[in-house]
């Protein structure tokens, strides 16, 4: 896993946090979504895996904007590109 990836583990499953899954979080938060909706959206297998998930995610990530985090992907990128030259 590099610096710039974020991932949840749900059992076997490993789930990166990018702008998908941010965008579906923010569908969840901001309406009347089920955790069993959720978890279809995510390909977990049931609504206690998606409860799971959840309750491993920073509260923070629930409201950045999917394309803020693809930014401040990019910048870090960016930066580690300068330091290492």
């Amino acid at each position: 896993m590099s610096s710039r990836e974020f991932i949840v583990q749900i059992g076997e499953k490993k789930i990166e946090i990018d702008e998908k899954v941010l965008g579906v979080l923010h569908k969840y938060v901001r309406t009347e979504m089920t955790l069993e909706e959720l978890a279809r959206e995510l390909g977990l297998n049931s609504w206690s895996e998606a409860y799971e998930f959840l309750k491993k995610i920073p509260a923070w990530i629930l409201w950045i904007q999917p394309t803020l985090w693809k930014t401040l992907k990019t910048m870090k990128s960016v930066k580690e590109e300068f330091v290492t030259q």
